[in-house]
């Protein structure tokens, strides 16, 4: 059975973050996030990531935005005009816009040891979790673990 890590940065020290993915064997990471430069920790902004990703631990880096949420729908919830619930429907509306499962099957079906980056400390309340349960629907054999 494949993996597919989560990992959320907000609260880590870099060192907690690069050991993590090294401890447990990452070989990618996707960003997950609408915004990857403009996040509070240093080392967790682009282009800085992908630097120590490839410098630090001979680990890719990829900013993926068909996973990211919208900037309204992102907003709504930030803002609490939706709560999690109407979040995670509109965010599956979203993936369906996409035609995220296409693109799953297309983009992801060879991958192995791949880990999504977002910020939320916990995967309860963050897409990356969504993303996660979408991929292991499309591609089944996936085992998901929240770093």
């Amino acid at each position: 059975m494949r993996k597919i890590f989560t990992i959320g940065f907000t609260r880590m020290t870099a060192e907690e973050f690069f050991t993590t993915l090294e401890d447990n064997g990452v070989k990618k990471v996707i960003d997950v996030r609408l915004f990857n430069k403009s996040q509070l920790l240093g080392f967790s902004k682009y282009p800085d990531i992908e630097y120590f990703l490839r410098k630090i631990l001979d680990v890719e880096y990829f900013h993926d935005r068909k996973f990211a949420p919208s900037e309204m729908l992102l907003d709504s919830y930030k803002k609490k005009y939706i709560d999690w619930e109407g979040y995670e429907e509109a965010f599956a509306a979203l993936m369906n816009v996409r035609d995220i499962d296409v693109y799953i099957a297309d983009n992801y079906a060879n991958e192995e040891n791949y880990c999504l980056l977002c910020t939320e400390v916990s995967p309860d309340n963050c897409h990356r979790r969504l993303v996660a349960e979408k991929i292991r629907e499309v591609l089944e054999d996936i085992e998901i673990i929240h770093l």
